[in-house]
């Protein structure tokens, strides 16, 4: 009998342990929703580059905002930086079982502090032009940009997260990706390779994020 009473208090134990150890998920301000989209040749050479967190091809990525009780998610996209109602985001890329193509970037507890300022900052940039030429100097801003610098200026000026040279060639052929060659000619620029950037699968690796899923709803 002891040994049964032993028994039934380990597996109770083992029960509770687990039951404290189970969080319900749910949104955080400075989320960053990292998304796996389909815009044909542009985002197929993204992902070609820099595979993601587990693999995963992201294209895409915004920052979670709260206003007046609802969710909305700034973002850098071709009509310029914009507060986007989260639930149009995340019906933007569905799977074939109805759920988004999202994963949600935490900030680790110790950063956390810097999410108030950085969506001040990322706001000021609202209706600023989409960044086609992907250059740091300009006042315009693509997706992983706008994310990089509202937090480096609530960093105090200090990169959270770090860009590296870009590449714009295939890495099985070391060539250009044609669609790039096609897309810099019409913008009348060089292509900019090498020069510092960052992108959504690159950003979904550092070490600042606890990277996790999105339930079913």
């Amino acid at each position: 009998m002891k040994t049964s009473n032993s028994i039934i208090f380990s597996i109770a134990v083992m029960i509770l342990g687990f039951s404290c150890t189970q969080k319900e998920f749910s949104w955080q301000q400075g989320d960053i929703l990292f998304q796996n989209g389909d815009c044909g040749d542009f985002c197929e050479a993204i992902r070609k580059v820099t595979e993601g967190y587990q693999g995963i091809e992201f294209s895409h990525n915004g920052l979670l905002m709260e206003e007046n009780g609802e969710w909305f998610v700034l973002e850098a996209i071709g009509k310029g930086v914009s507060k986007t109602p989260l639930e149009e985001f995340l019906n933007r890329h569905l799977d074939e079982n109805g759920k988004p193509k999202v994963m949600v970037g935490r900030l680790k507890p110790e950063y956390q502090h810097l999410i108030p300022t950085a969506i001040l900052e990322a706001q000021k940039h609202l209706d600023k032009p989409y960044d086609s030429a992907f250059d740091f100097d300009n006042d315009a801003y693509y997706c992983s940009e706008l994310i990089h610098f509202a937090f480096k200026a609530a960093n105090g000026g200090s990169d959270l997260f770090h860009p590296k040279p870009m590449t714009y060639k295939d890495p099985d052929t070391g060539e250009l990706f044609p669609i790039w060659v096609t897309y810099f000619l019409e913008l009348g620029i060089p292509i900019p390779e090498v020069k510092p950037g960052l992108n959504p699968g690159g950003m979904s690796l550092e070490p600042v994020l606890e990277m996790m899923e999105i339930p079913l709803n």
